[in-house]
């Protein structure tokens, strides 16, 4: 008998009758209980404020961007009936663990200190529990140091560093950096692997840029770095 359902491939272009739909998650929303004390806190972060929209039924949308987000976090008065608090592992891709610590700490967050997991998972166990390993993972390990931050009621944020991405997580042709501070860091790592690179071919490679780009380029798609 034929199953009802079709499981379909993930290359939609390999169906004629199927069209590509982008599907762009913009915004979340997360629950608080006062929203002008989450106003500016989220504020406080330098987070950009996009949208404080009172209406006279009560209801209330506030909308704030981190910086260098495709993605936006609303809050507000009858936007949601989730429990205050209760959004947790709210994920931050950051390229520099520390550094962004450290920002967090002058903007007067309460964060944790840079942890690593001990075991699968730890990153979403509550600060102090034996999962978490103190100091960032051995060598920067792509996407395995972490910190974690909450706002006033709660809702529970993940700083993950991302260094390196997984094949297949973005396209070579579209890549790009969100800030000048991750460019930054891309250049700093680049720099250092044609360090090394200039070591083992024993002489100045004069066409540096090129390699620069394609080790950034590489990197950043998850793409076999050059030698």
């Amino acid at each position: 008998m034929e199953s009802k359902y079709e499981v379909r491939s993930n290359n939609a272009t390999s169906d004629e009758r199927l069209a590509r739909i982008d599907l762009k998650l913009e915004a979340i929303v997360i629950p608080v209980s006062d929203v002008d004390r989450a106003k500016e806190f989220y504020g406080r972060l330098g987070w950009r404020l996009d949208a404080d929209f009172p209406f006279e039924n009560g209801f209330r949308v506030v909308q704030f961007t981190p910086p260098g987000s495709g993605c936006s976090v609303q809050f507000g008065t009858r936007i949601t009936s989730a429990t205050p608090g209760s959004a947790q592992g709210l994920y931050l891709i950051v390229s520099n663990i520390e550094a962004a610590r450290d920002q967090l700490v002058v903007q007067s967050a309460k964060v944790s200190d840079v942890f690593h997991a001990g075991t699968p998972g730890a990153q979403f166990e509550p600060i102090g529990a034996s999962g978490r390993l103190d100091g960032p993972a051995s060598d920067h390990a792509s996407y395995s140091s972490f910190v974690t931050f909450s706002d006033p009621d709660g809702n529970a944020w993940l700083l993950q560093e991302v260094t390196a991405r997984l094949p297949g997580r973005i396209d070579l042709a579209k890549t790009s950096f969100a800030s000048v501070n991750d460019l930054a860091t891309a250049l700093r790592r680049a720099a250092a692997a044609h360090g090394q690179h200039e070591e083992r071919i024993k002489h100045a490679d004069t066409d540096w840029p090129a390699w620069y780009a394609e080790y950034m380029v590489r990197e950043q798609a998850g793409g076999e770095l050059p030698q």
